[in-house]
């Protein structure tokens, strides 16, 4: 009979016993980490045309660190924006922040598409990114709480996607509003009005999602517990004053040790892309000028559009490979691939048709792979009561860091004699994630801790 149900068991699909709720939950998560993606892109793609609009005549002398300062800007106010929402969302609920959240950065992106100077527009980025930072870790916690263990992964994973289809939806948006150019060369203003559309999203999050019971369970019997605490609060715990959720982070050891070397893996990861994948289009474009290829800023826009769409294939399926292989396994080989593509994008392709080919493959890797882990593990390192604050903290954490790199990527480029030689140099941080994850516990097939 024990054979029987174990057989039973090993015959069902990871998708059973998901109900309309669960899909729910992901959809609304997904949603909102679709107009992140959008939003993120949205600027790198109108880059040029807004700061021909903005830029004084003096301004206009150093295009580039202006460029740099909005996306440094963006992402400053997305990791400040991540870690204040990932402990409201383990104060207040998980839902209620994500509506803000998603509500917020609407706002903000259609006041956007009024910006007439450098400054305002500067500080509505910053403001932009502040409300992006929380939407992301409070949509991979309710989905964690809520998704059984069978299929928690796979949902973090198409979870992920979104930041993915919302990337690949401004690359297209934009490309069709270029060729038109309905407005002239205040056509990239329509991408921010597009990003104000979010707003009526919060309706659906109000009527359709629920809030984390597992979240609710953990506040209502006082669960401040500890990464390798036992299953079941000590009487200390319940009765104690609720501890502030970073602070609880790094008070004991093993919780100390799995967000710092989690914040190790975050930083290679952002470092990689932002220092790295980001001037992709750029050195395809320089290819095409080198080929003679006709219309060769067309490139730009194409190649960005390939690499997005390799991401996607990777964070839909990376559940299924990590539930597989491992969390540690996974994670080491999508840093394997991060470094190799690194070589071959800049140090061997020499024409777009090849990029083209190419440039699928990397973002599989940096883009698709470096990002997902943490939508998954993460997660599955710390407890109910802090979770979100952790999976914050480790996901916007090296934000703090790499903010800094758009705005000196001119420079950084000018000192290594070119985007080639400077994304190869930069490109070793990924040895790094090769070799931490194995300092790591391995969480497959493990039930939340909580």
């Amino acid at each position: 009979m024990a054979l029987d149900e174990t057989m039973v068991t090993a015959r069902k699909g990871w998708s059973d016993g998901l109900t309309k709720m669960h899909w729910k939950i992901l959809l609304g998560s997904f949603l909102g980490w679709i107009f992140d993606g959008y939003e993120a892109l949205t600027l790198i793609v109108v880059m040029v045309p807004l700061l021909h609009t903005v830029l004084t005549p003096a301004q206009s002398v150093t295009p580039t660190f202006y460029a740099g300062l909005l996306l440094g800007m963006t992402l400053l106010g997305w990791g400040i924006g991540g870690l204040v929402g990932g402990v409201l969302a383990d104060y207040l609920g998980r839902k209620k922040v994500m509506m803000w959240s998603v509500f917020l950065y609407a706002v903000f992106s259609g006041v956007t598409a009024a910006a007439d100077d450098f400054w305002t527009l500067c500080a509505l980025r910053f403001l932009i990114g502040l409300a992006m930072g929380s939407e992301w870790s409070t949509g991979i916690a309710l989905v964690s709480e809520t998704w059984p263990e069978r299929a928690r992964a796979k949902g973090a994973g198409f979870l992920q996607s979104g930041y993915g289809w919302g990337t690949f939806l401004a690359a297209s948006i934009w490309y069709g509003l270029s060729s038109l150019n309905p407005l002239g060369s205040d056509t990239w203003r329509l991408m921010f009005m597009i990003g104000a559309v979010p707003a009526i999203f919060v309706l659906y999050l109000r009527l359709s999602v629920k809030e984390s019971e597992k979240w609710m369970e953990a506040v209502k019997n006082r669960q401040w517990i500890d990464s390798n605490d036992t299953r079941t609060p000590s009487a200390e715990h319940r009765d104690g004053k609720r501890p502030f959720p970073l602070a609880y982070l790094f008070r004991k050891p093993e919780s100390r040790r799995r967000t710092l070397l989690a914040l190790v893996l975050s930083v290679v990861t952002s470092v990689g892309w932002w220092a790295i994948s980001t001037w992709l289009p750029v050195h395809a474009v320089a290819i095409a000028k080198a080929q003679g290829v006709a219309d060769a800023t067309a490139w730009g826009p194409r190649v960005s559009i390939a690499y997005t769409v390799g991401a996607i294939v990777a964070y839909t399926v990376a559940g299924f490979i990590v539930d597989a292989i491992g969390r540690r396994a996974f994670i080491s080989l999508s840093f394997v691939g991060c470094f190799v593509m690194t070589i071959v994008t800049y140090g061997w392709v020499e024409s777009v048709g090849t990029m083209l080919y190419v440039a699928p493959v990397n973002g599989f890797f940096t883009l698709g792979c470096a990002y997902v882990w943490m939508a998954i593990y993460p997660a599955e390192l710390f407890p109910s009561s802090v979770r979100a604050s952790a999976i914050s903290l480790i996901f916007n954490g090296a934000r703090l860091l790499a903010w800094v790199f758009p705005i000196i990527a001119g420079e950084m480029i000018r000192s290594f004699g070119g985007a080639s030689e400077a994304a190869l140099t930069i490109g070793c941080i990924y040895l790094v994630g090769i070799l931490v994850p194995w300092l790591m516990p391995e969480t497959s097939n493990q039930a939340l801790p909580d």
